[in-house]
Formats: structure tokens, sequence, C-alpha cells
């Protein structure tokens, strides 16, 4: 990212309407997790929302003060490394989340143990994935993360999931161990669902075909599907039994949502029922037709 891009503040983008809904509708889901579910049963998140509900806890202050108070400093950890924009989206979810903590009543939905854990964690994770989707973030653990998988290529998932294995032994230590343990089912259901909510329906795959019959599946994939495709040269055969008899082909590679990937796979089945196929998940694109065509 340019210095020109991160010194530009782009208030049209974050007060667009989009942006300004899904932040609205995300934090709402959010407050829905903390006052509905995780409050009322001494349950936690991991993160900066899990420190914030253990000092309400502790000193009973309302837990919207301490959540924005320990955000703050990595709003501008955000400001420096990746912009104003960034900063602004994040100050802005920030303030959402203070006042909807504030004035939105949320009665207690439910005391099963079980059922706090896991629907505590689908409304954390939506709360989490669509304000992302809306530009911020409201976990400045999140941040961090960002920043370390930008400079050093950790993935942020690892990342994430290494602080937050010390927060949990820290509620285990103070509040017991099976509190700690519905804890991570939380976390790790909130972790899932915010990644589908970010990544949705437009997460790629990658799709490798070796068939003797590639001009028809590079035919099919390119004038059926509109997708483009990257050729690799290659060997077929080297198999058990007949090592030494091999021929050239052509390796087919591209890349397609999770959507279109069921619908390709049966299409070149058909055209070529002894096509060697595999996918592979892809966590991050750049450049190209598919990066300029799926946003990413």
């Amino acid at each position: 990212m340019s210095k020109s891009n991160l010194n530009t503040l782009d208030l049209s983008s974050v007060f667009s309407f989009k942006s300004i809904l899904l932040k609205i509708i995300g934090v709402s889901c959010t407050v829905i997790a903390i006052k509905g579910f995780m409050i009322p049963n001494l349950f936690l998140d991991g993160g900066l929302l899990g420190i914030s509900i253990l000092i309400h806890e502790f000193y009973h202050i309302d837990v919207s003060i301490p959540l924005i108070l320990l955000n703050l400093p990595f709003v501008y950890i955000g400001y420096k490394k990746f912009g104003k924009n960034f900063a602004a989206h994040t100050f802005l979810s920030l303030i959402f989340l203070g006042l909807f903590l504030s004035l939105l009543p949320v009665p207690t939905v439910t005391q099963d143990h079980f059922l706090v854990a896991v629907f505590g964690g689908v409304f954390v994770g939506l709360g989490i994935g669509l304000i992302i989707r809306g530009g911020g973030v409201i976990d400045g653990l999140e941040i961090i993360a960002a920043y370390t998988n930008t400079r050093f290529g950790i993935s942020t998932t690892e990342i994430i999931m290494a602080i937050n294995t010390t927060i949990f032994l820290i509620i285990a230590f103070f509040l017991g161990l099976e509190k700690a343990m519905y804890s991570i089912i939380t976390f790790f259901t909130a972790l899932k669902i915010s990644d589908y909510v970010v990544d949705g329906f437009e997460k790629l795959i990658s799709l490798t075909i070796i068939s003797p019959n590639d001009q028809v599946i590079k035919e099919l994939i390119v004038n059926q599907f509109n997708k483009p495709i990257t050729i690799y040269k290659g060997e077929r055969g080297n198999l058990p039994g007949s090592y030494d008899i091999k021929h050239d082909c052509e390796v087919i590679v591209t890349v397609v949502t999770r959507l279109e990937v069921h619908k390709m796979r049966k299409a070149i089945a058909k055209a070529d029922p002894k096509a060697f196929m595999f996918i592979q998940n892809i966590k991050e694109v750049d450049g190209g037709v598919i990066s300029r065509k799926s946003g990413h």
C-alpha cells in the first residue's frame, strides 16, 4: 500500500450506505451475543471481547467501557499501519458497538450451556464477519494479526489462535476449566462463522485437471464457463507396473468459486470420464483476471 493511499481518507467509502448497514447489522449481532448469551451465563469469547467481559464480571462496570478503551490503541496502530480509511471504519464500528451495548435491550435468550456456547459463537461470528465486510474490525487483536500476517506471512488464524490460547488458560485459572472449554467452543464457532461470512460464496477454489482430451476440457472451461485457465506442460503415465510408459500432456488449472466447482466437475466428468481432477482451497488471490473479477 502506497504512502499516499495510507494518508487519504475517503469519507464516501466510510459513510456509504452499504458500509453503514453492514456495520449496524454486525454490531447488532455482536450485542445479541454479548447481552443475550454470554454475560448472563458468564461465557467468554477470545480476544479483547473476552477480556472486556472478564473486567465487567470482576469490577461490575459496563462492558462497553473496557471494550472501547482496550481497542483505542489498536485503532491508532491500524491508522499507522493500514491508513486513515481503515482507522475510520474501525473507529466508527466501535462507536456503534458502544452505543448499541448501552442502549439496545436484549433479554437472556437461554441458560443451556451448550446452546450458549454454540449460538453465542454464531452471533459473534456473524457480527465480526459483517463488520469486516463493512470495512472495520471490533477486536484489536485482529489488527495485530493482520499486521503480522502482512509483515511475516504467518496466517491470521494461527496468530489469533495463539493469542487466544493464552486467554483461555487465564479463564481456566480464574473461572474454572468448564467455563474455559465452553468458551473455546464459542471462539471456534465464531471463527468459522466469521470466516464464512467474510469469504462467503466468493471463496475461491483451485481446480486442476489432467486429461488426454485436454483440448476439449480447455474449450469447455473457457467457452462454456467463461473462466480463464493456466496451462502447465507435464507427463501422464509412470504407473506401477508400467513405469516406462508415459505421454506428454497439458495440466489445466483454473480458479472458481465454491458454487461453481461442483457444476464444473460434473461437466468435465461428462466430457471425459477418465479425466483426473483435484481441488485445493485458496486463502488469498492477488492480481490477474480472477482477482479483478472477485474483488480480492
